[in-house]
């Protein structure tokens, strides 16, 4: 498995990068809930805290992922 410039496999570095937007945009998305719930629309507000609870999901399966990974051969020396 290949290894970068930062110490990180491609599959790690991947991981970290979706969980590292899914929790960003989950932090953004509170705002986004805020903004729809003043403007009346819980359609909308209901919408963004599911997108948000799936952006969630996301980043607890990378977290799996990566703590499987962590002391494997495929996590790279970053990661061992």
């Amino acid at each position: 498995m290949a290894t970068g410039e930062t110490g990180f496999d491609d599959v790690s570095f991947d991981l970290i990068s979706v969980q590292y937007h899914s929790l960003k945009a989950g932090h953004d998305y509170g705002q986004y809930v805020r903004d729809a719930e003043n403007a009346g629309r819980d359609d909308i507000a209901s919408f963004f805290r599911q997108v948000m609870s799936e952006d969630s999901a996301r980043a607890d399966a990378c977290h799996r992922f990566l703590k499987d990974m962590t002391g494997s051969a495929d996590a790279g020396p970053a990661l061992s």
